[in-house]
């Protein structure tokens, strides 16, 4: 007999629709599936069986996070194949950070309407993601949310898991004054501080659709540019160089990423002259009246990532790294826990 409920249709949700979605979005899992992945979607749970071989104490790390108000650009822009992108970086970059590499991904979308075409094309924003960070994207759930949520409204989270052997977890300890600071480059504004992008440039009356000189295309699309996944980049220049410490560069900034990987006692002295901040960070803090140190305490201001390596390997990490990733400061003994100059 065929599922379906009219009752339930009544109330707002439509079952069907939901089965719709999962056979639009299977063309996209199917890219992501690596060795390992044991089930298909569909299931109850999501099977993956590890390979543990030349590995002496396996360590799973986790990590969860969401796209946020971002989603709203999305959305007033009816473009919905990239947010999906923003999820999965927003916790393979967490993972990396611990020398773990990402095995799978399962993602949530709730939704005020069910729309099999659009949580596709959500769908296959996430499996891009996981393409880009090597991992399978081996289930995930859609909620259809009527009465709590506007028909057009979504938001999507998800979450990874990783593998790392112990032994190779990062060992900040060995961190020392002197040790270099490695910037990885940004693809822009990634997915922190859009609740103040959003006032800033008062999204829901603005044109998004306004090409702009500066940025070299329209606001919308500098906006809604996915955040880069360092993944295989990271996990590269591990296999190189001894890194001492990775700091993704989320919400809160350099002031509260930075020191996650210092030891106590050290901090990070960082060249402003050095770093290269793309456009729409100057437009933002302009059009905002932005102090330095809020920009700095919210944004990337162009670097995704810091890696730390001794000073004698800087060159060949940011070779391994291959993303053009350069030098923008050094650890210090004392001081600021991360200082401006």
């Amino acid at each position: 007999m065929r599922s379906f409920s009219d009752s339930y249709r009544e109330a707002g949700v439509n079952i069907e629709a939901g089965y719709e979605g999962v056979k639009l979005m299977k063309k996209h899992v199917e890219r992501t599936m690596i060795p390992g992945v044991v089930s298909d979607i569909g299931g109850f749970g999501g099977l993956f069986a590890p390979n543990l071989a030349d590995m002496c104490e396996p360590v799973l790390v986790s990590g969860t996070d969401g796209v946020g108000t971002k989603q709203r650009i999305a959305q007033l822009m009816d473009k919905h194949d990239t947010v999906g992108i923003d999820c999965v970086a927003m916790c393979v970059n967490d993972i990396v950070c611990c020398g773990a590499k990402p095995l799978f991904f399962l993602d949530y979308i709730a939704i005020g309407k069910n729309d099999p075409e659009k949580v596709a094309t959500l769908v296959s924003g996430v499996a891009e993601g996981c393409c880009q960070a090597g991992c399978a994207l081996i289930g995930g759930e859609t909620a259809e949310h009527p009465g709590v949520m506007a028909a057009d409204d979504y938001d999507l989270a998800g979450f990874s898991v990783g593998l790392v052997d112990k032994p190779k977890v990062l060992d900040h300890s060995a961190m020392r004054p002197g040790d270099a600071v490695i910037a990885l480059p940004s693809s822009g504004i990634h997915s922190n501080g859009y609740s103040l992008v959003r006032k800033v440039f008062n999204v829901e009356h603005a044109n998004l659709e306004l090409y702009s000189d500066e940025l070299g295309r329209t606001l919308g699309e500098a906006l809604l540019e996915p955040t880069r996944i360092y993944v295989k980049s990271v996990l590269r220049c591990m296999e190189t160089v001894q890194v001492k410490g990775v700091s993704h560069i989320t919400g809160g900034g350099f002031f509260e990423n930075i020191p996650r990987c210092l030891p106590a006692e050290l901090g990070a002295r960082i060249d402003l002259a050095s770093i290269k901040t793309p456009p729409i960070f100057h437009i933002l803090q302009s059009m905002g009246g932005i102090s330095r140190h809020d920009m700095f305490n919210t944004y990337n201001m162009g670097v995704g990532m810091t890696v730390i390596v001794a000073p004698q390997d800087a060159d060949r990490a940011i070779a391994a790294l291959d993303c053009g990733a350069y030098v923008i400061g050094e650890i210090a003994q004392g001081g600021e826990r991360v200082a401006l100059c």
